[in-house]
C-alpha cells in the first residue's frame, strides 16, 4: 500500500463537475492499494497518516500531527501509485489490486481514518476525478506499508 500525503491549506475533488469531497487545512492523501496488501497494511497506514508530525509548532518545527492540529483529510484512490516503471516506457500495473479488492480496501482505509475522529472526505473509486489543492509548504511525503 502506498499513500502520497500532501499537506494542504485546502483541497477538493470533483466528478463530472460535482464536488464529492472538500477540506480545509490538513492532508490530501492519494491512496494506492496493492494486490498483496492485507488488513495490517491498512491499520499501519491509517495510524501513520494521522500521527505523521509534519505540522509546525510555535517554534516553526514540524512536530505536530494531524491529530494535534485537528486537521482534515481528503482521501482519493489512485491506482497509478502502484505503477512499476523500471522496464520500458509504459507503466505496468501488475502489482495494483484488482478493482474489487481496491475498492474494498480503499473504503476500509477511509473508515479507519474516520475512527480517529477527524473529518474525512473522499473521491469516488474508479471515477475520472479532478483534484484541486493548495499545497502548504510544499510538504509532500510518500508512505509505503511494505
Amino acid at each position: 500500500m502506498k499513500a502520497l500525503i500532501q499537506r494542504v491549506h485546502r483541497a477538493k475533488v470533483t466528478v463530472d463537475g460535482e464536488i464529492t469531497g472538500s477540506i480545509n487545512s490538513g492532508f490530501l492523501i492519494l491512496v494506492g492499494i496493492a494486490e498483496s496488501d492485507s488488513e495490517k497494511d491498512l491499520d499501519y497506514m491509517a495510524e501513520k497518516c494521522v500521527n505523521l508530525r509534519v505540522f509546525n509548532d510555535d517554534e516553526g518545527k514540524m512536530s505536530r500531527s494531524l491529530l494535534d492540529v485537528k486537521g482534515e483529510i481528503l482521501a482519493v484512490s489512485q491506482f497509478t501509485l502502484m505503477a512499476d516503471t523500471r522496464k520500458g516506457r509504459r507503466p505496468s500495473f501488475v502489482h495494483a489490486a484488482n478493482p474489487e479488492k481496491g475498492k474494498l480496501f480503499y473504503e476500509k482505509f477511509v473508515e479507519k481514518l474516520k475512527a480517529y475522529g477527524l473529518k474525512v472526505e473522499c473521491g469516488i473509486f474508479g471515477a475520472m476525478m479532478d483534484v484541486e489543492l493548495v499545497n502548504n509548504g510544499p510538504v509532500t511525503i510518500m508512505l509505503e506499508s511494505k
